[in-house]
């Protein structure tokens, strides 16, 4: 199982050993690696760009994330090989944490933390090569990825506008489009697949 997905194992065991570390022995692990667009637009903590998304705010958290990087890292590791979702991983993570310390920069007492980002880029990559597989909302109502990925997409685009709770809506919304833009660029036959498969899905 390793041998096949190297790359998703790997980050799924650092980012559970990370969090859990400090969410249960060593607090000052996250504080330190909170992404605070304050300071890093001041030239500080730069290192957080990456390091948040190795920490997270509580278990459930934690476990969502890890779930969907579970369930859809290794299949698309395996079809787009380990270099490229490599890059795509930690692409989704800088350019979501850069587009939060953008929008974020003069506020004082904002933090963000969480790997949420990468994440949504490595599943809506996954949605351009499975684009008619079907995804379960709360492991129970299936919906098709394409439908899911327009929806998702819309919802997030709203939130981020409003801003009214914890979430950062901003970073799900960088890392999504991040995976539909690098498959773009880096396999840009998946995007004609994918159109096909929708048109003859839906025909």
């Amino acid at each position: 199982m390793f041998a096949q997905a190297p790359a998703t194992y790997s980050l799924l065991a650092l980012i559970i050993v990370i969090s859990f570390v400090g969410l249960q022995a060593a607090p000052r692990v996250i504080a330190t690696n909170l992404l605070r667009p304050y300071q890093v637009a001041r030239g500080r903590e730069y290192f957080t760009v990456v390091t948040c998304g190795f920490v997270h705010a509580d278990f459930g958290h934690l476990f969502f994330n890890s779930l969907t990087l579970y369930f859809f890292g290794p299949n698309l590791e395996r079809t787009m090989g380990t270099p490229r979702f490599v890059a795509l991983y930690f692409i989704g993570l800088v350019i979501s944490s850069l587009g939060t310390v953008y929008k974020q920069r003069n506020n004082p007492d904002y933090a963000s933390l969480g790997a949420s980002g990468a994440i949504l880029a490595v599943l809506f990559a996954y949605i351009v090569y499975y684009p008619t597989n079907m995804l379960y909302l709360y492991f129970a109502l299936p919906v098709p990825a394409v439908l899911f990925a327009f929806g998702y997409l819309a919802y997030t685009w709203w939130a981020s506008g409003r801003s009214r709770d914890r979430i950062n809506h901003d970073a799900h919304l960088d890392g999504a489009l991040t995976g539909l833009i690098f498959v773009g660029v880096t396999d840009f036959d998946a995007w004609r697949r994918a159109f096909q498969l929708v048109g003859g899905f839906l025909s």
